[in-house]
C-alpha cells in the first residue's frame, strides 16, 4: 500500500457546504476520497491535453443505418485500426437509427482523428467521444 500523508486545505464555509452536497448526492462516504477522485480527474483532463498521451476512449454514434454503404464505410474505418480497437457494440435503436459504440485504445491525437472521420461520415446524426487517460 503506497503512504499516505495529510494535508491540510482553507475553504470557504460556503464552498465547503456545496461540496458536501455534492458528494453526499454522488455517494461519496467522506471528503478525502472526493478530492482523491477531483485530482485524478484533473490529472486526467491535463494528460489529454498532450496529442501523444496515452488514452482509451469510447466513440459513440448514432446514424441512419438506411444510409448508402455507411455501414460499409464504419466497417473499413475499425479493421484499418483492429489493433487499436479494443470492442465495438451496435445497438438497433428503432427502425431507422443505431448506435455504436468503438472502444479504442491509442494516443490521444489518434483516437480523436479516428472519431473525426467516423462522425463526419454522411449519415451519422451523433457523435461523441468520451476519452480518459492511461498514463
Amino acid at each position: 500500500m503506497s503512504s499516505l500523508e495529510r494535508v491540510g486545505v482553507s475553504l470557504d464555509q460556503h464552498l465547503l457546504a456545496e461540496f458536501d452536497q455534492l458528494t453526499a448526492k454522488q455517494g461519496y462516504t467522506n471528503r478525502s476520497e472526493a478530492i482523491r477522485d477531483l485530482i485524478r480527474d484533473r490529472l486526467s483532463a491535463e494528460q489529454l491535453e498532450k496529442p501523444t498521451a496515452n488514452a482509451v476512449a469510447g466513440i459513440f454514434l448514432v446514424y441512419d443505418h438506411h444510409s448508402t454503404a455507411l455501414t460499409n464505410k464504419l466497417l473499413h474505418l475499425q479493421h484499418d485500426h483492429v489493433l487499436n480497437i479494443v470492442a465495438s457494440t451496435h445497438i438497433h435503436l428503432d427502425h431507422h437509427n443505431c448506435l455504436e459504440i468503438i472502444i479504442v485504445k491509442d494516443k490521444v491525437q489518434k483516437i480523436q482523428a479516428l472519431a473525426d472521420k467516423m462522425g463526419s461520415l454522411k449519415g451519422v446524426k451523433l457523435s461523441k467521444t468520451n476519452m480518459i487517460s492511461i498514463t
